[in-house]
C-alpha cells in the first residue's frame, strides 16, 4: 500500500485510509466480530489510517474501533487514528468547553492515550468565526497537552476551509477533510489543492463514491443529490454494469489517481470490502486505470459535473 505525506505533519498515510463510520452501525448492524477482522485485514494489507467520530452511530464507531486497534496487538506508532469533535448525536456544540471534554470521551471510548489527528467535524452548520477565535485555539492547548498531534477541519462547502485557513495563525491547522468534491462527478477539490499546499495543509479526501451516487445499488434515500444526477450516475453505473465493469472501483481508482491527495477515506465495514479497495488500489499501482471505461462514465456525467447541493448555514 502506497503511503503519501501529509501536509507539513511528518505523517505518511496510506492512500486508502479506513473509514469507520459504518462500525457504528450507520450502514445497517456490523457484529462486532466482522469490524474487528476487517480492521485487522485492513492493518495487515497496509492500511495504517482509521478515521472515526462521536458522531458516528452516537459513538458506537469509536468503541468498536477501540475494541478492534487493541486486538491488533500492534504499536501505537504503527496506526494513525483521526476522531472529531463538534458534532455529537445531540447536536453541534464547537465551544471550548465541549471539545475539550470530548477528546477525553472519545480516548476512553478508543482506548488511546492520544489521537493523531483531531479534527472539527462538519463546520458549516455553526459560526465559522467561533471555530477560528474559539474552537481551534481549543484544540492547540489540547494539543499542546499531548492529547492530539494535530488539527483538522471537515466539511461540504470548499468555502469554508479558506474562510477558516485565512482566518487562522499560519500552521493551526495541519490538515482539511473534504468529502464528495473529488469523485469522477465532482472534480472542484483540485481547484483548493495549489492554496492547500502553499498553506502547508494535508489533504484528506472521503466519499470517492460521492456517498453512494457512484455504486450499482444506488444511493440512500435520504442522498441530497439532485433527481438529475442520481439519474445521471445510475446511468454511468448501469454502463459499466454492461460491460463488466465496476463503477465503484473505478471510481475509487479515480480518486487515488491525484497524489497531491495524501489518502482517499473510504467507508468499510467488512472483510470484503477492504479486499476489494485493497485490489482496487493495488491494480490501479500495477495497471492504471481503465481509461476506456472513465471516458465513458466521464462523458454520461458531463452535464451534471461538479453538481453539489447545500450543507449547513448558506451564509458561510
Amino acid at each position: 500500500m502506497e503511503l503519501r505525506p501529509l501536509g507539513n505533519t511528518g505523517l505518511n498515510l496510506s492512500c486508502v485510509g479506513f473509514g469507520a463510520s459504518p462500525l457504528g452501525n450507520v450502514f445497517g448492524d456490523v457484529p462486532e466480530e466482522d469490524a474487528i477482522a476487517s480492521v485487522r485485514l485492513a492493518f495487515q494489507s497496509g492500511i495504517n489510517f482509521f478515521d472515526t467520530s462521536p458522531y458516528y452511530g452516537g459513538t458506537v464507531s469509536e468503541k468498536v474501533l477501540g475494541k478492534a486497534l487493541k486486538a491488533l496487538g500492534a504499536p501505537r506508532n504503527e496506526y494513525i487514528v483521526s476522531t472529531k469533535c463538534g458534532r455529537y448525536k445531540e447536536g453541534f456544540d464547537f465551544s471550548a468547553e465541549r471539545v475539550t471534554r470530548s477528546i477525553e470521551e472519545s480516548l476512553q471510548r478508543l482506548q488511546l492515550d492520544y489521537v493523531d489527528i483531531l479534527q472539527c467535524h462538519d463546520i458549516e452548520f455553526e459560526s465559522l468565526d467561533q471555530i477560528v477565535n474559539e474552537t481551534i485555539p481549543a484544540l492547540q492547548k489540547l494539543k499542546e497537552a499531548g492529547k492530539t498531534r494535530f488539527i483538522g477541519i471537515t466539511g461540504l462547502p470548499l468555502s469554508i476551509f479558506t474562510y477558516v485557513l485565512d482566518r487562522v495563525p499560519p500552521g493551526s491547522v495541519d490538515v482539511i477533510l473534504s468529502y464528495c468534491h473529488y469523485c469522477i462527478n465532482d472534480s472542484t477539490l483540485e481547484d483548493l489543492i495549489p492554496y492547500l499546499k502553499s498553506k502547508g495543509v494535508g489533504i484528506i479526501n472521503a466519499s470517492p463514491l460521492s456517498m453512494g451516487l457512484l455504486t450499482e445499488s444506488g444511493p440512500p434515500q435520504w442522498h441530497p443529490a439532485s433527481p438529475e444526477l442520481k439519474s445521471a450516475c445510475q446511468a454511468a453505473a448501469a454502463c459499466c454494469k454492461k460491460k463488466g465493469k465496476n463503477i465503484s472501483k473505478l471510481a475509487m481508482q479515480y480518486s487515488l489517481l491525484n497524489k497531491d491527495i495524501t489518502t482517499v477515506l473510504v467507508g468499510i465495514k467488512s472483510v470484503e470490502q477492504v479486499e476489494q479497495n485493497v485490489a482496487a488500489a493495488t491494480e490501479l499501482a500495477t495497471s492504471g486505470i481503465d481509461q476506456e471505461a472513465l471516458s465513458e462514465v466521464e462523458t454520461i456525467l458531463n452535464h451534471v459535473k461538479n453538481q453539489t447541493w447545500p450543507s449547513g448555514i448558506q451564509k458561510n
